[in-house]
């Protein structure tokens, strides 16, 4: 193989990468996708939840806002007894 050939290989396969999978898809529906990706980026860069209250509260309140709740609730689920 030439390094030119793997050079192509590894950009192919990076275009394959950049397409968003299932999980992203969901989110973008949610019309939450950047204050998710901000909420991840937050717990990635400080490991820690509690540093992200901003980032939660955001989320939240876009979740809310696009009625995500009444959009993802289960149907035909009895959960009277909980």
């Amino acid at each position: 193989m030439s390094v030119e050939n793997g050079s192509e290989k590894r950009n192919a396969e990076e275009a394959i990468d950049d397409e968003p999978d299932e999980w992203d898809k969901r989110i973008i529906k949610t019309g939450c996708h950047e204050e998710n990706m901000k909420l991840l980026l937050c717990h990635a860069d400080t490991n820690d939840w509690r540093k992200c209250v901003a980032e939660m509260k955001a989320f939240r309140e876009c979740w809310d806002n696009n009625q995500n709740n009444k959009r993802t609730q289960t149907k035909d689920n009895d959960l009277s007894g909980f």
